[in-house]
Order: structure tokens, then sequence, then C-alpha cells
């Protein structure tokens, strides 16, 4: 793997940083979108690379801004700005057929990357999805003290489960976030789809991936609940799952 990322400029003064692995061309590009506050180095990510490299599949992880070895804040990203990375990097870096992977977040951008790339997007892969997200599990849950601060002072600490640094949650994510909102209607990809979830997930519960397959209009759908699964879905019997199901998905092709 190369250790040293390459950089997609994307403005004058942004650039999304990524590692990228040339396959067979007859096969989609497969392409892993990470979570929220998340970054390329991360377990998932790189074993689906390893996989990738093994089955000669062509295959990209990035960073969006502000997360990772991407330029920019986090704290100045939004899910629109995100998604955008997203299609920055299937405009710029791939051609032909695609396969997004999306875990957590990515789970939410990969079904709005795809509503906007239908042409080109032709299996999805979500691990964890979390659609709707800011508006579902931050702003639903937040108390009137929290949602006082972060109308006052734009922007709220929220505690982590995954470590010591709250996530900053800033009144434009929030905002901007109900521009992307899916679950309220039906999801018109047509594509197969396959979607993983542990029933031990904490911060996403499982129903919302049952909630997005029930959105979707595809006659080709399948949600796995993986009975000890929990939130990362990095276990290696999880890892094991995922890239299964992968291969399933690119036996299509």
């Amino acid at each position: 793997m190369n250790k040293k990322p390459l950089k997609l400029k994307i403005t004058e003064d942004e650039y999304i940083a990524y590692h990228k692995i040339e396959g067979k061309e007859n096969k989609p590009t497969i392409i892993f979108l990470g979570g929220f506050m998340s970054d390329m180095s991360g377990t998932k990510a790189t074993e689906l690379e390893k996989h990738c490299k093994n089955k000669n599949y062509s295959f990209i992880r990035f960073d969006y801004f502000g997360h990772g070895q991407s330029s920019g804040k986090f704290t100045d990203g939004t899910i629109g700005k995100w998604k955008q990375n997203a299609l920055d990097v299937i405009d710029n870096l791939t051609t032909g057929k695609l396969l997004l992977v999306g875990s957590s977040m990515g789970g939410w951008l990969m079904m709005l990357a795809a509503l906007e790339r239908k042409e080109r997007v032709a299996a999805l892969l979500g691990i964890a999805s979390a659609p709707d997200f800011t508006e579902e599990l931050i702003w639903k849950k937040m108390d009137k003290d929290a949602r006082k601060q972060l109308k006052e002072n734009g922007v709220y600490n929220l505690k982590s489960d995954f470590g010591d640094d709250p996530y900053p949650i800033t009144d434009n994510l929030i905002k901007e976030g109900r521009k992307h909102l899916i679950l309220n209607d039906n999801i018109k990809i047509d594509c197969p789809v396959r979607l993983l979830h542990g029933m031990l997930d904490d911060d996403v519960p499982s129903s919302f991936s049952i909630m997005l397959g029930q959105q979707l209009t595809t006659d080709n759908m399948c949600i796995n609940l993986v009975q000890k699964g929990d939130h990362r879905m990095s276990e290696p019997d999880d890892i094991g799952l995922i890239v299964e199901t992968l291969d399933d998905l690119m036996d299509y092709f």
C-alpha cells in the first residue's frame, strides 16, 4: 500500500487525500466512503484495500474535507460538502461503473452520490448506514441546554464513545443536513443494494438500515443483521462478511 496519499485538488486551497489501486477494467471501481470524523486509515478501509488488491479490483479510499489527511477544518464541513467530495472523486478519479461502499455516515453519502450519478453507480454496500443522522440522532436527541449552546455558540461539543475528544457539532451541520434528508420519501435507486448492520450497534440502531431498505425502490436489496456486530463492524468476522458481500456483488459484473 502507498504510505503517502495522492491529492485531488478541488479548489485553489482545498484538496482531497486519497489512495487508489488499479484492477480489472471490466469490473466496477470500488470506492469506500467512511464515517463521521473517521478517516481512510481505518480497519475497514485498509482491509478492503488488501482484499481488492488480492482480487485485482480497482479501489479508492479517501478522506473528506476536514477529515484525516485532506485539507480544511472539520467544523467547516457539511453533509452537502462531503457529498460533493464523493462526487469529485467519482468524476475526476474514475471511469465506467462504480460500486460504492459506505460506512455509517458514508452509507448516507453513498445514497446521495448514487442519486446524482445513477448512470454510473452499479451497486451499493452499506455498513451500519446512518442516513439522516444529523437530524434523527443528533438534533432530535439534544436537550434544551444543548440546543441553546448550539444556537448561541454555533457549535456544541457532543460526547463521543470512540475517544476522549468530543464531536464538535455545528449549527450549520444540522441546518444544511436538512437539505439532504432521504428517509421521508422513496429513494429512487434501482441497482443491487446490500445493507449490513450490527444488532449491538449503540450509535446507529439497526432500524436505520431497515428504514433505508424500506424506502429504496430497487427490487434487488438485502438487509443482513449481524447478531454480535457493533457499530464499528471491524472484527475479523465482520470484515469477512463485508468482503464476502462485496464479492457477491462484484459477481454481477
